[in-house]
């Protein structure tokens, strides 16, 4: 106990030689309680250092609710937490809310789509949100009551009800997805319709960047049933050239056996349906799903789109924790970029069996970053192991929309509906979709009926980077 007093006590008489504030260090110090032990390490010391420190140019410009600022600032605050993961400039150049404006007004004319941006920024006493729509002024509402500790709390729960598998057929997640429907897009809503906005793509803060978006409800449909939903790192770091995927080619790869991971006995199906039955393309399985293959394919065709039916994982700490797993090696994040997807350009990659590490601030960043960091232009990706027969009846169904959508996240969209309403379900050892029915392999032909409805199934996938 008098370790750490005396430990806090020559900080602050440091800091107030050095001129800084001490009111919030003596606010923030822990007491350990009796019969404990605790002394101030360096580590320690640097934490409370920072405390003591005077607010970001961020929280000046959101308490002086300078519009002008705030955007830029969101920007370039969450463009170094990207940085600072992925130990890479991203870009040098700033960005206003007019410059958001006005492009997207470009690509509503150029798809027909009209999109909206919303940073979601949580604070220690309140949300901050803040919307652009095309060629207009920011909008700015702050949500006194969505503390961060009360709305963070809140995600982890409604993540984690949809996930359970003991609630599978249960509507539980449904007071948390009403609640963060409440707190973070009933407040925009009339001016979403006013603009008659379709396509929503989210900007959000550090313990938002994995929560499935498209399962917030409104008490009579779900988000992803009003809008098509994207979300991004930051503006300033997606690619918002618009590009039709009719004519492209598909590069599909991926693997049914693993050595440590569980098997997918889909993914046959999944392959060969999108390179030969729904798409134009090649697809390659098992011990043809390696590393050398891979940059031979892309090398010889610039197919842009790449589809990996396989295991990933974003994973805590470095980027090298979290990984792509390939028949012979694993593909880490941080190797990811040296694949240079981005020249020629990668429209779309696809994985379609991903685990993200629900909470953890660094795989947040990886997952959220997958688009900017691979050099792909779009990213979609799930948020957790959704199930083998659910993540097949997603992809042929999203790849069959692709076709004709005029963006991919409304490809994205049109799937989940399908699987909200039943017309993309298991029946009779068949998947019946929009356009016809594909029989399950024999691995998964016993399985009868399955109600894909339920939001484990589809609100996992997730469209990051450019929704266009």
């Amino acid at each position: 106990m008098k370790s750490i007093v005396s430990s806090v006590s020559l900080l602050l008489a440091v800091l107030h030689l050095v001129g800084i504030s001490t009111e919030r260090v003596q606010a923030q110090a822990i007491i350990p309680a009796p019969n404990t032990t605790a002394t101030v390490s360096g580590a320690e010391g640097k934490i409370l250092l920072a405390q003591a420190a005077t607010p970001t140019k961020l929280d000046n410009a959101f308490d002086r609710e300078n519009l002008t600022e705030i955007v830029p600032q969101i920007e370039q605050t969450w463009e170094k937490q990207y940085e600072d993961y992925f130990r890479l400039n991203f870009s040098d150049e700033s960005i206003t809310a007019k410059d958001v404006a006005d492009t997207l007004g470009k690509i509503a004319v150029q798809t027909g789509q009209k999109p909206a941006l919303i940073y979601v920024v949580p604070r220690a006493k309140q949300l901050e949100l803040v919307l652009i729509t095309p060629g207009n002024q920011p909008i700015h509402k702050r949500i006194s009551e969505a503390k961060s500790e009360v709305l963070l709390k809140e995600a982890a729960k409604f993540r984690e009800n949809i996930v359970d598998p003991r609630h599978r057929n249960s509507t539980r997640y449904l007071p948390a997805a009403q609640q963060l429907y409440q707190w973070i897009v009933a407040p925009l809503e009339a001016d979403l319709k006013t603009n008659k906005i379709d396509t929503l793509i989210f900007c959000v803060g550090a313990g938002l960047r994995t929560i499935p978006l498209a399962a917030f409800h409104d008490g009579q449909k779900f988000l992803v049933e009003k809008y098509n939903i994207g979300r991004i790192p930051a503006f300033k770091l997606t690619d918002t050239l618009y590009v039709s995927l009719k004519n492209s080619q598909v590069l599909a790869m991926g693997a049914s056996k693993f050595k440590e991971q569980t098997p997918l006995p889909a993914v046959p199906v999944e392959l060969s349906a999108i390179a030969q039955k729904l798409w134009q393309g090649k697809f390659f399985l098992n011990q043809q799903f390696t590393l050398a293959n891979l940059q031979s394919q892309r090398a010889s065709e610039p197919y842009k789109i790449i589809h990996l039916a396989t295991h990933a994982f974003f994973e805590p700490g470095d980027p090298s924790n979290s990984y792509v797993q390939l028949w012979d090696a694993k593909l880490t994040l941080d190797k990811m970029r040296q694949l240079r997807w981005n020249s020629p350009p990668v429209e779309l990659l696809v994985l379609s069996a991903c685990r993200t590490a629900l909470g953890d601030k660094q795989a947040e960043l990886g997952f959220a970053g997958l688009a900017v960091n691979s050099g792909a232009k779009s990213a979609i990706a799930s948020l957790w192991s959704v199930s083998d027969e659910g993540t097949l009846a997603l992809m042929t169904e999203f790849y069959r929309q692709l076709k004709t959508a005029p963006i991919k996240a409304e490809a994205l969209r049109q799937a989940q509906i399908g699987m909200v309403q039943g017309k993309v379900r298991l029946q009779d050892g068949q998947l019946h979709s929009s356009r016809g029915e594909i029989s399950l392999p024999p691995e998964l032909a016993g399985i009868q009926n399955v109600n894909l409805s339920h939001p484990y199934y589809w609100a996992a996938f997730t469209l990051v980077g450019s929704p266009w």
